[in-house]
Formats: C-alpha cells, sequence, structure tokens
C-alpha cells in the first residue's frame, strides 16, 4: 500500500494538468476555439477520385460546408445520413475533407453509403487538416464565398445541431449577400 501511495501527488499532478490541458482548448460550451473570420490556408490537394486536384478557389464564390471525414470514423458514418439529406435539398454545397485514409476504403465507403459531396478532397497525411486545425473527425466548417471560416462544429451534424449551430450563421451570411448586392 505504501508504495501506490508515493505515487498519489504524481497521479494528482497529471490530472490536474490534463484538465488544464482541456479546458484552454475547449470553450465552456465544448466547442474548439473559435475560428471565425479567419481565411482558409492555401492548398493544393488530389481529389479522392483522382480526376485532378484542387486549391482554396474551390472554396470560394458561394458558402459551402466543409466537412472532415475520414471512412474509419464510427461517428462520421452516424452523421453521412444527414449529409445526404442536406445534400438532396440542396441548402448548402458539402465539400468533404478525408482525413488520413486509405483513398479505396474511402472511395468504397462513398459508394455503398452515398455521397453528399460537390468534390472530396484527399488529405492521407492530414497536412490540410493540420492547417485548419482539426482535431479529429468529423469536424464541419461553413466557409463564406470569399473564404473565410464562418463558423467550426466539432462532432457530428444532425438536424439540431443544423438547426441550432449552422442555420443563424447561414442567415446573416445570406442577410451580408443582400446587403452586398
Amino acid at each position: 500500500m505504501r508504495k501506490n501511495s508515493r505515487y498519489l501527488p504524481l497521479g494528482v499532478v497529471v490530472v490536474i494538468l490534463a484538465i488544464i490541458s482541456l479546458s484552454m482548448v475547449f470553450t465552456q460550451d465544448g466547442h474548439a476555439p473559435k475560428l471565425e473570420n479567419k481565411p482558409l490556408p492555401a492548398f493544393s490537394l488530389q481529389r479522392l477520385d483522382t480526376s485532378g486536384t484542387a486549391d482554396e478557389s474551390l472554396l470560394t464564390g458561394k458558402w459551402q460546408l466543409l466537412n472532415v471525414w475520414a471512412s474509419w470514423c464510427a461517428v462520421c458514418k452516424s452523421e453521412h445520413a444527414f449529409l445526404l439529406q442536406l445534400a438532396q435539398q440542396h441548402e448548402v454545397s458539402i465539400v468533404g475533407l478525408n482525413y488520413r485514409d486509405n483513398r479505396q476504403a474511402a472511395m468504397r465507403e462513398l459508394n455503398q453509403s452515398g455521397n453528399p459531396y460537390q468534390a472530396v478532397l484527399y488529405d492521407p497525411k492530414g497536412a490540410f487538416a493540420l492547417d485548419l486545425g482539426v482535431y479529429g473527425t468529423p469536424e464541419s466548417y461553413l466557409i463564406d464565398s470569399t473564404g473565410t471560416i464562418r463558423y467550426r462544429y466539432l462532432g457530428a451534424l444532425d438536424e439540431k445541431v443544423w438547426q441550432r449551430e449552422f442555420v443563424p450563421v447561414i442567415k446573416t451570411l445570406q442577410q451580408e449577400e443582400q446587403a452586398n448586392g
């Protein structure tokens, strides 16, 4: 018993440091620190379907949703039906960022489950995701027509999250577009 008790102070310090680290990473509402109003980092990535490359111009010209996903991500699979619904309703153009994945596995996943994406960027080493500050999958970024990140959400999207988190931002974007003519 005495041998184990000498490690107790070390354990307490580790727990306290973990709590402090997490509190610095996440805000009180469980979301990552706000990245709003920051431009997307420059990138040039191959498309998942190997039809060429794409750069940041893919995410300019209209507001879009950038969704970070992977075939190995179970939570991504849970949000997939909602992404298909969004795409079918034409509420938003969705671009996928396939993160640290096997190309064949990702293609197979989209072929089996359906493809909600207008385009899918392939980021096998996670370099672009790292530039974005991705913590994990899934994550979604609402990008305005200038390529500026307007909102970021960590976790799976569903109807409640969409209505609560994204719709108000989209309404603001639409009002700004109308005002700017």
